[in-house]
């Protein structure tokens, strides 16, 4: 599958640079867009969606499988293509940090003034530390 086909799949779909696009995602009810989707050279297309809902739950809402978001694997560097150290940018890594930081950091402000956490808040209180620390992962290689 080709990042064509899949977002021809999303509504609210919004170029946000050259072969990245941010629209409403399918697996919650989405009033701004909060997916955002990135083409990548080989042919990889990267999915996120700052809302918190896991990848394999926006691939069951549009009917595709993790297998579709990549090509074949390739036998040998394609020509002309340098390769990719990583799959985000450091801009984006910041963003990610402040957008996860702010969600931990709401929770912490609740319990500390004696607020008990809802389990979904828990839950995503836990999601967004995992995702702080697979970014302080992926600039650490």
């Amino acid at each position: 599958m080709g990042v064509d086909q899949l977002i021809s799949r999303l509504e609210g779909l919004k170029a946000t640079g050259r072969d990245r696009w941010i629209a409403r995602c399918p697996a919650h009810e989405d009033r701004r867009p909060s997916l955002t989707v990135r083409a990548l050279a080989d042919g990889r297309i990267l999915l996120h969606c700052f809302a918190g809902c896991e990848t394999e739950a926006v691939l069951s809402a549009l009917g595709l499988t993790f297998a579709e978001l990549f090509p074949e694997p390739l036998t040998r560097e394609p020509q002309g293509l340098k390769p990719i150290r990583a799959p985000f940018s450091a801009f984006e890594a910041l963003q990610c940090l402040a957008h996860e930081s702010a969600v931990v950091a709401i929770c912490a402000s609740d319990l500390a003034e004696g607020r008990a956490l809802a389990a979904e808040d828990a839950r995503r209180a836990r999601l967004a530390a995992g995702r702080i620390a697979a970014v302080l992962e992926a600039v650490h290689r």
